[in-house]
């Protein structure tokens, strides 16, 4: 029998000056896996002022290598918030420390381009799509960006109310759709086990998927992914299992630094708290200063997948939560730990998924 490979995925990273001490409770799991990939959320660079009034230069990203990420995703609504310079001085550093990148890139053959990672002669493959605006942030053959699946809104009313709420339809168009599925196909027969990546969701909102997350999760899978995890939302989102295979549709934050944005007395704070109690329902916490996001975003997870004989045999959750610092601390089988099964769980439920979990150990396995 051969070695058991383990492969940890984690959601959206946003990090500044001096961010070592963020990563200081995770980096031992980190360290112990055989490959690590991480959503990394926005663009760094020296040529934006806002990008370096943030700490978000180049320099700053050495944590990724301090801790042990093989792989990064880029597809975000933010990739292009620093414009072209910010995409070409981020994936130059990732290039220049050996970190490869997929989803992002100078134009939209690179951001399709998957990553293929090797270990113990097990192929590991991932490709990443953005599913949310702006359309400014996709790439096409002449600008940088995102690749991407266009989903399109519909709102129609079903009641005699011109005014009143709204049902909502989403889904995938079909010519961003297929051209993801080209990629997906085409991987599959170049590795072994193949994890796509989805930008997409309701940011900020507990227990709620839209249409579109399932059609291009069961899309992915039924092209061939092994395993489909989802990120954007800053909150987690419940798992689903279709057929034999699992959906992670929001891993949450997992270190992700935002002290601009703290509900204090500056005009971008109370703004952006405004603007999230008006669209989301919620105030971030005055007692997490550098991580202004839904409360209940402290509850955080790493997505474990462990491989033998070059096929997943387990896939589940290593539970996290993040301190009042912003910084994620791994979990046990105790009262903390049973804390965020609890609640993975209940918007499980909430969402209409079918996953049922288990401890094993100190992790939480996904019954298929």
């Amino acid at each position: 029998m051969s070695k058991t490979l383990s492969l940890l995925a984690v959601g959206d990273i946003i990090i500044g000056a001096n961010a070592e001490p963020f990563f200081e409770f995770v980096n031992p799991v980190l360290h112990q896996a055989d490959v690590v990939v991480g959503q990394l959320e926005v663009p760094f660079t020296t040529q934006d002022r806002h990008t370096v009034e943030w700490g978000r230069i180049p320099a700053n990203l050495a944590p990724l290598v301090s801790s042990g990420f093989d792989a990064v995703t880029l597809a975000s609504n933010h990739l292009m918030d620093a414009g072209e310079e910010g995409v070409e001085d981020t994936t130059a550093w990732l290039r220049e420390h050996n970190i490869p990148y997929t989803g992002g890139g100078k134009d939209i053959a690179e951001a399709r381009r998957p990553v293929i990672i090797e270990r113990e002669g097990t192929r590991f493959g991932f490709l990443n799509y953005s599913c949310v605006g702006p359309k400014e942030t996709w790439a096409t053959t002449e600008k940088p960006g995102c690749a991407y699946v266009h989903v399109i809104t519909h709102y129609e009313l079903d009641h005699a109310t011109p005014g009143g709420p709204p049902n909502i339809y989403t889904w995938a168009e079909s010519k961003t759709l297929n051209a993801m599925l080209d990629d997906i196909r085409k991987l599959r027969a170049q590795c072994d086990v193949l994890t796509v990546a989805f930008h997409k969701g309701i940011a900020h909102t507990p227990a709620k998927l839209a249409e579109y997350e399932h059609q291009v999760s069961f899309a992915a899978i039924d092209a061939g992914a092994d395993v489909v995890v989802g990120h954007h939302a800053h909150i987690l989102k419940g798992i689903e299992v279709y057929k034999g295979k699992v959906i992670f549709h929001g891993l949450c934050n997992f270190v992700s630094w935002l002290p601009l944005l703290a509900p204090k007395s500056n005009d971008d704070a109370l703004s952006w708290a405004k603007r999230r109690r008006e669209l989301f329902g919620f105030e971030p916490d005055p007692e997490y200063p550098t991580y202004p996001f839904h409360p209940d975003a402290k509850y955080t997870m790493i997505a474990q997948i462990l491989v033998q004989d070059q096929k997943v045999s387990q896939v589940g959750y290593i539970p996290c939560i993040v301190n009042k610092q912003g910084q994620p601390i791994v979990l046990k089988h105790d009262a903390e730990g049973q804390a965020v099964f609890d609640y993975v769980e209940k918007i499980t439920r909430m969402e209409n998924m079918n996953a049922q979990f288990e401890w094993r150990g100190d992790q939480v396995v996904v019954r298929i």
